[in-house]
Formats: structure tokens, C-alpha cells, sequence
């Protein structure tokens, strides 16, 4: 029996063997000496007995043996040689009962070399063996600034608290999200139950995805893990039938595509103007075309307690005044992450054909809707969301805030301004920046107190007192039940607040351009199949989306000029992130002519250098900040 395993074995290694040769690869195991760094560049850790993936199991540690197998650790050499004895009494031995010496192997960056039991390998190998117990011991290379080396070393933290060596990553911080996600704290370390429990969710998981054809994707089996269980929830997955599994992971194999390309977001400036042609000229005027367009908008909280709901429901009113024959809208007041789902569910089953969620804490509902709604259009609110079976869009609020800025330098007395922010998230940094630069434009002594609404044991009242600021940036817009001032631009007279100007969020200006773009068409142009992207709309000022409202109490010297800039960046000839840009702790950009890109506004971490103030982290901020946090926070890069 054991002869015929080799003669099998034997062919399967020559038929790898030869596919790598015409590949231009080298078609023999890899050697571990052969990619080691230099000495006196990492150190060794003796893990002891540990049950090994065989599939990670990738070569060998010298030269000696690397030649005897092919790169699938199948056997190459020839059938009457003695090593082909060898083999085949250790696959007799393994069907009689079973292979149970361990080997000794050595681990570097998640890999498996052989230094005792290169057969004991093979036969494993060729009999569909899943691990192997084995003494291993661990590479550890020093850390640099390579990113396959933090990922590594972030590897490294995780398995003192969870062994875990079949799983790995191929982007920064997914050992924490993963901790996250199965419900554990920081730093927790797992039980041995858990462990197993882990293992076999996993293992589930990853025979589906091998199965769909994950090999071929560019990212990891882990990646793709993190990413199914962070949108369906890790309790939820271990309750799913296989059936089920298969059609979640199926349904969301875009996703995995999507976590592999090299630039995740197609970024929409701008509306599409595409031209019609004929075609769909005669879509538009078919009977189907003319069909009432039913919309829903989910809200977080109420027109009534929320500014930010408040502006979507002017948005949504809006629509109902420019379209009263074309669209039917409603509104869910109050979803919250335990009730979105069924809100989202209860759209779908009344018939409506689109739905925004305006809130970021609803993406992952919006995307579990409609991966199983795929006849449902979805949008979210937010910036920055990387998702192929949603689409999202925000806001250039930025251009608003630099013109606020403009004004609050302009009329500072003591060159003392307050900026009041609310989540530190995609978005929010940029809004903070332009309203410094605008100030410091005007009045290059101004300096900006920043403060965070959402911080722990803050008393904004006090801190405007003790910073003396004589204009503040409070938040965006009153509420119909709030007789409240202190919204906008503001200057404090006497303790009262004299508003002077006030950004507008105009969402009803973007529903209004959706609606007609998939009214005539447009629609299915901004949507690449082949790109394999998810859309993000990030409009501005140009497009009529933000916008800034001056007060009577308004200088006519200050709003000229202020009316000068804002046309200057709706005509797109000045960004306020153009030319030398300062941060606190240094240069951003020594250019005079260069202008930050798009990805690099929505996604900045740092503060400019007329800002007195931080980026709050995550221990700082209030419970009800943690949902928007996990979804938006500013990932702040190292050094």
C-alpha cells in the first residue's frame, strides 16, 4: 500500500514540479537560510509542542533536503531509491496508526521550515492532514518601519494572548479588530475554550471561502474573516448553518474582491454629466421608467433633538417640494445599531427602491441589506467607507469651515478663537484645519482653542470663559426645539452670543442631483463593474452642497471678502489646502504650488500649527461616541 502512495505521491510532485518550471519559479521547497536577514537582526523563542497548520508548513531550514520534494512537498525522487522506502513505511505506519512523532521545525513570519521529519511532512501532506504536532522555534526579526514587519510584530502581541498561528493579516491594526470583534478587551488573554470555539468558527469559514476560489484573491483568508465577521457579527456567524454560510459568503464575494484592490474608493467629485445616448433616452421614456420612485431616510435621532438629522430631513423635504409627482419619501426616526436592521427590513418589505442611512454607525446594516437585497439601491452617510454593495457620500464641509475661519480672524479682537468639534472622524480634521487656515490667512496672529463635545468631563461654557475666545465655532445649525444661539460663527458681546455667520450642510441640493441622475440615466455611469470599486460622492461648494450664510451682524467689509474667497473655491481656482502647510510638530507640504490630494484631506490625522489642542483618543471620549468611533474614527499614523 505503501508503494502505491509513493507512485502517486511521486506524480503528484512531478506534475507541481513542472508547473513551477514553466512558471519561471522555483520548483523545489523553499529554504529558510536562504531568506533569513542578516545575524545580529532577529532573535530565537522556543514555542515547545505546537500544533501546526500543514498547509504553513512551506519548506525547509537548510539546503540538505529541499531538493528531494517538490515546492508542494510532494516526493521527486526516484521510486527504487531508498528515501522512496522510507516514505513508504511512514505512510503504512500513518494508516496503521497514525504518525505521532513530533517534528521540529522553525517558524518565520507566520511560515513553517523543517528542520526533523521533511517525510513525516510529505505523507501528512499528501493524505489531506490538517496539523501536525511539532517542537517549533520562533524568528523573531527586529522592528523597522516595513509593513510586513508591524504587521508582524502585531502577531506577536496577539498570540501571547491567543496562540493562534493559522490565521494572519495583510493590513495594519487587524489583530486588534479582531480582539474586538469577538467580544474581548484589549489586552484580555483567551480561554482554552474559546480558543477551540474560535478554531472551529474559522475552519467553517475558511472551507467556504477556499471552496468559492479565495486562493485567487489578494488578501488573506484572515482578511477575509475579519471583514465576514465584522459584518455579520461573530455570535451570529457561529449560528449559521452550512447552507447559510455558503450563501453569505457567496453573496459577499464582492467585498473580498474589493479588500484586495490596491485603491478600495472611487472618489465622485463631482456629478456625472455623461450624455445620454438614444438607448437610454428610450429607457427614460418606457412605461417602467415612469414608475413613482419611493425613497427612505433612516435617521439616528430626530429632527426635533438633532442638528445633523435636521439638515437630512430638510434634505428629504426638499425632494417631496421638486419632485411631489416623481418620488414618495418616508422617514425612520431613532435607529439605533440594535434596531437598524429591522428599520432597513421594514423599508425593503414597504417597496422602496432607495434608501439612505445618514448616520456611519450604519454602514455594516446598510451593507448586510443590501447584499441580500441586490434589486435595492443603499447610501450611506459617511466618508471614506470602503464597501462595493453600498454606496456612500459626504460632504466637502471643509470649503464652508475655511471661509468661517476667514471671518472669525477677521473679527477677533484678541486673536483668541474657539473651534467646538464634535467625533474625532473622517472629516472632522479636515473641517478643524481649514477653519485655522482661513483664520490665520486673515490674521496670521490668530490661534484656535479646540475643543471636543464628545470628550469626557468637558464644560464648553467654562472653557470659552477661561480662553477669553472672542469667536467661536459652535455646531453647524440650531433645531426647531433648541431657542439656543450659540450655533455657527459667533461672537461672544457682553455673554451673549451675536451669530455672524452660519455653515450650511444643503443635503436637499445632493438628493436633488441623485434623483435626477437615476431619473435620466446617469446613475449606472458612475458605477465601473469592472473596477471592482466602491463609490463614494464627496461633493462641495461647486456642486451647491455646502454653503455659508452671513448675518445682518455681518461687517459688509469682512463678508466681501469672505463672498471674494467663496467664489474662488466654487470656481475651483483656490483650495484651502494649497501651497506650504504647517502642522504642530512640523512641515506638511513645503510645495507653494502643491494642493493636498482628496484621500489625503478626508484621511488627515494631524492638526495645523495654529490649532492649541489634540486629537482625542478612544479612552478619552464618552460611551455614546463609540459607535461612530468604531465605524469613522481617525486612524492616527505612527511617528
Amino acid at each position: 500500500m505503501g508503494k502505491e502512495d509513493y507512485s502517486k505521491a511521486f506524480k503528484l510532485g512531478k506534475k507541481d514540479y513542472q508547473a513551477r518550471m514553466l512558471r519561471g519559479v522555483k520548483p523545489i521547497l523553499q529554504v529558510l537560510d536562504d531568506i533569513l536577514p542578516e545575524r545580529g537582526s532577529y532573535s530565537e523563542a522556543s514555542l515547545g509542542l505546537v500544533q501546526i497548520p500543514i498547509e504553513q508548513i512551506v519548506g525547509t531550514k537548510t539546503v540538505a533536503r529541499s531538493s528531494s520534494f517538490a515546492g508542494n512537498f510532494m516526493p521527486i525522487l526516484r521510486e527504487t531509491s531508498e528515501f522512496a522506502a522510507k516514505w513508504a513505511r511512514l505512510s503504512d505506519i500513518h494508516v496503521e496508526e497514525g504518525i505521532r512523532d513530533p517534528i521540529k521545525v522553525y517558524e518565520y513570519m507566520y511560515k513553517f521550515y523543517v528542520v526533523e521529519g521533511n517525510k513525516r511532512v510529505s505523507v501528512m501532506k499528501y493524505f489531506g492532514a490538517v496539523s501536525i504536532m511539532g517542537n517549533v522555534t520562533r524568528i523573531v526579526p527586529k522592528p523597522t518601519e516595513e509593513k510586513e514587519n508591524k504587521i508582524y510584530h502585531e502577531f506577536l502581541d496577539f498570540y501571547q494572548l491567543a496562540p493562534i498561528n493559522y490565521l494572519w493579516f495583510t493590513q495594519e491594526g487587524s489583530y486588534g479588530k479582531l480582539q474586538e470583534a469577538v467580544g474581548k478587551e484589549p489586552g484580555e488573554t483567551w480561554t482554552e475554550d474559546e480558543l477551540l470555539r474560535f478554531s472551529s468558527i474559522y475552519s467553517r469559514f475558511a472551507s467556504e471561502y477556499q471552496a468559492k476560489g479565495g486562493g485567487k484573491l489578494n488578501i488573506s483568508t484572515g482578511d477575509a474573516f475579519l471583514s465576514f465577521i465584522t459584518l455579520y457579527g461573530y455570535e451570529a456567524m457561529a449560528e449559521k448553518t452550512t447552507s447559510e454560510l455558503q450563501a453569505l459568503v457567496a453573496k459577499s464575494w464582492e467585498e473580498f474582491v474589493l479588500l484586495g484592490e490596491n485603491s478600495g474608493i472611487d472618489l465622485k467629485m463631482k456629478p456625472n454629466q455623461k450624455k445620454k445616448s438614444l438607448l437610454d433616452i428610450l429607457d427614460i421614456l418606457h412605461p417602467a421608467a415612469l414608475r413613482k420612485l419611493k425613497i427612505a431616510f433612516i435617521y439616528e435621532k430626530t429632527p426635533g433633538t438633532s442638528a445633523w438629522t435636521y439638515a437630512h430631513e430638510l434634505g428629504r423635504l426638499h425632494l417631496n417640494q421638486i419632485f411631489p409627482e416623481e418620488v414618495h419619501t418616508t422617514c425612520y426616526e431613532n435607529g439605533t445599531q440594535e434596531n437598524v436592521d429591522a428599520l432597513l427590513e421594514d423599508a425593503i418589505q414597504s417597496g422602496c427602491d432607495l434608501i439612505f442611512t445618514t448616520s456611519p454607525p450604519f454602514v455594516q446594516a446598510s451593507v448586510k441589506a443590501a447584499i441580500a437585497n441586490p434589486k435595492v439601491q443603499i447610501l450611506n452617510c459617511s466618508l471614506n467607507t470602503s464597501h462595493r454593495y453600498i454606496r456612500t457620500y459626504y460632504s466637502r464641509m471643509y470649503e464652508a469651515k475655511f471661509l468661517m475661519g476667514a471671518i472669525a480672524g477677521a473679527m477677533a479682537e484678541n486673536n483668541r478663537l474657539m473651534y467646538v468639534a464634535n467625533y474625532p472622524i473622517y472629516g472632522s480634521i479636515a473641517n478643524i484645519n481649514a477653519f485655522a487656515l482661513g483664520a490665520r490667512m486673515i490674521n496670521p496672529r490668530s490661534e484656535v482653542y479646540l475643543e471636543w463635545t464628545s470628550k469626557k468631563e468637558v464644560d464648553i461654557e467654562e472653557r470659552i470663559k477661561e480662553v477669553g475666545a472672542s469667536c467661536i465655532s459652535g455646531k453647524d445649525m440650531t433645531i426647531p426645539e433648541e431657542a439656543s444661539r450659540f450655533f455657527g460663527l459667533y461672537h461672544m458681546d457682553a455673554g451673549c452670543p451675536r451669530n455672524l455667520a452660519m455653515p450650511l450642510w444643503h443635503w436637499g441640493s445632493f438628493y436633488e442631483q441623485l434623483i435626477w441622475a437615476i431619473m435620466d440615466g446617469r446613475w449606472k455611469y458612475d458605477d465601473d463593474t469592472s473596477a471592482k470599486k466602491a463609490i463614494n460622492y464627496w461633493w462641495g461648494m461647486a456642486e451647491g452642497v455646502v454653503d455659508v450664510v452671513f448675518s445682518k451682524y455681518l461687517p459688509i467689509g469682512p463678508k466681501r471678502l469672505v463672498e471674494l474667497l467663496k467664489s474662488t473655491i466654487s470656481s475651483e481656482v483656490f483650495n484651502p489646502f494649497s501651497g506650504i502647510l504647517y502642522s504642530q510638530t512640523g512641515v506638511v507640504s513645503d510645495d507653494p504650488y502643491r494642493i493636498l490630494s482628496p484621500e489625503e484631506i478626508m484621511t488627515m490625522d494631524w492638526l495645523a500649527e495654529n490649532v492649541i489642542g489634540s486629537i482625542p483618543g478612544k479612552e478619552e471620549l464618552k460611551e455614546q461616541a463609540e459607535p461612530v468611533i468604531k465605524q469613522q474614527g481617525i486612524k492616527k499614523k505612527e511617528g
